[in-house]
């Protein structure tokens, strides 16, 4: 096991542990770490799979946390002659090298840029030449998630021009395609069409592959790089798209992957949570309020239920955060979309005691309510970017805000739409026939008023899902029949095996409880 290699657990030389006093020496490699890149690389040679695994995952944080809290990684030219001077090993290590100075450090913009041209070069290896590698999924999703996020990153920075140097603005536009929007969709569309993913997906669904079964492992002595970095390349072009404000083409993206089943992207708990956030929020941006209510449900409960085991990751701050942004995101569509049939007890209760008090006044529709509707999303909505170059011309201005205001303002809107169909679902919910004047004289509308108001609810609490067809959102229906509205309203599932198995427990921590006991 990776576990047990000297590098990991031995305790640090003088040189190790004091070079930071020094001052950061790019060339300086301390024998942890040669002996960490040395062990690496022979293991991706011999396609070690697990035991890259555990160096990737467990020794490199490790080193991280004991000798580069605060400085970078040796650069790959002192490490390159312990490696045989490989290539693509060199790019791997790069590509860890940028994503550990992105994490524990600020990067300027040339070690931006620079990591840009690193991904290029790396990405143009995999889809242009043989790369006879077994690599973990969770370092092939790190590597998806990673390079969206400097996309994402590097957007954000370049749009606030204000306080930009005369060298940083000479730089971007000596490198404007450096991180351009095109170049990112180019690389991971290329990556989806050269793995030919979307037909093994295809194949497998007629029993032809077994690309899930194997995990996008190829136990045949192939190498699961390419067909896995397009399979996660699905989910990254679906969370560029969300950043982009384009729900649409972002759904159309993940559709290859069935995510009403287990697949590779829940191997990888990053994939899965990133996966689901992103596909739950275009759902609701495109008021799918259902189908955003059913995976947010889902995935919370499995959070839930998991994130005990996920506290010594790396990762385990940005699960919660996401597991907190989710709930205020479900709290949205349940305000929106009463479906709390949907939601799982588990899930309900926690709901209720993060966000209860505020989902109430959610409900009244009044300058409160819109302000919490703003705090919500403000706080659970993606880093929205504009991608475009900005403009050199004086006076420079930020626009790093632009892309978020908007998405707010349209989210907002639609908010103001469903103000008063409200009022109309509360007076529906008591009635099961009603006549049009009388609901009229109800909401103190005239009648043509009030029909404009019901089509407005009808068009509201349907939408188009992603084979066509017209869904509703809502738990009751209505049609109207010679000036009279009939509801039709959707009877609620009992789920007698939740009320069950909360007694049994109870029952249980009883019989437990007495079994402590003695009787004299």
């Amino acid at each position: 096991m990776a576990a047990n290699y000297d590098y990991e657990e031995a305790p640090g030389t003088y040189d190790d542990v004091n070079r930071q006093d020094l001052g950061y020496d790019p060339n300086f490699v301390p024998d942890s770490v040669k002996s960490f890149v040395v062990h690496l690389y022979r293991h991706i040679r011999e396609k070690n799979v697990y035991e890259i695994h555990q160096m990737y995952d467990i020794s490199f944080q490790t080193l991280s946390d004991r000798l580069f809290k605060d400085t970078p990684w040796p650069s790959v030219d002192a490490v390159a002659h312990y490696v045989d001077n490989d290539q693509v090993f060199c790019l791997l290590y790069r590509e860890m090298w940028f994503r550990h100075l992105y994490a524990r450090l600020s990067p300027t913009l040339k070690q931006r840029i620079d990591s840009w041209d690193n991904y290029c070069s790396l990405f143009q290896v995999v889809l242009h030449r043989v790369v006879n590698m077994q690599l973990p999924n969770q370092w092939l999703w790190d590597m998806v998630d990673e390079f969206v996020y400097q996309f994402q990153s590097f957007c954000q920075y370049r749009a606030k021009m204000k306080n930009k140097t005369e060298q940083e603005i000479a730089l971007l536009r000596q490198f404007d395609q450096a991180w351009n929007v095109y170049g990112v969709l180019n690389y991971l569309q290329a990556f989806v069409e050269k793995s030919n993913i979307i037909q093994i997906l295809e194949q497998e669904k007629e029993g032809g592959e077994q690309f899930t079964a194997n995990d996008g492992y190829d136990y045949s002595g192939g190498s699961n790089v390419l067909k896995v970095l397009g399979y996660f390349s699905m989910v990254g072009l679906l969370r560029v798209h969300c950043l982009l404000g384009d729900y649409q083409t972002g759904l159309k993206c993940l559709l290859p992957i069935d995510i009403s089943q287990q697949g590779v992207y829940t191997s990888v708990v990053g994939s899965h949570i990133a996966t689901i956030y992103h596909y739950g929020f275009a759902n609701l941006m495109m008021r799918r309020y259902v189908e955003a209510i059913r995976e947010f449900n889902k995935i919370l409960l499995y959070i839930y239920k998991t994130k005990q085991y996920h506290q010594k990751s790396p990762q385990y701050e940005q699960i919660l955060k996401k597991n907190e942004q989710m709930y205020a995101l479900l709290a949205i569509c349940l305000s929106l979309c009463p479906q709390a049939k949907l939601v799982e007890e588990t899930v309900n209760s926690q709901l209720r005691e993060k966000y209860g008090e505020k989902m109430a006044r959610m409900q009244r529709y009044d300058d409160e309510a819109f302000a919490i509707y703003d705090e919500l999303f403000s706080y659970a909505c993606p880093k929205f970017i504009t991608p475009s170059a900005p403009s050199f011309e004086e006076p420079l201005v930020n626009y790093n805000q632009d892309a978020y205001r908007l998405q707010l303002k349209l989210f907002l809107y639609e908010v103001k739409q469903q103000q008063l169909l409200s009022s109309v679902r509360t007076f529906l919910k008591v009635y099961s026939t009603i006549s049009l004047g009388k609901l009229a004289n109800y909401m103190e509308v005239d009648e043509p008023t009030l029909r404009s108001i019901l089509f407005t609810y009808k068009h509201k609490t349907h939408a188009v899902d992603s084979d066509g067809k017209i869904t509703s959102n809502a738990d009751l229906d209505f049609y109207i029949d010679d000036d009279m509205i009939h509801v039709v309203e959707s009877k609620p599932v009992k789920r007698y095996g939740d009320y069950f198995l909360r007694q049994i427990v109870k029952l249980e921590g009883v019989v437990t409880d007495m079994d402590r006991i003695k009787l004299e």
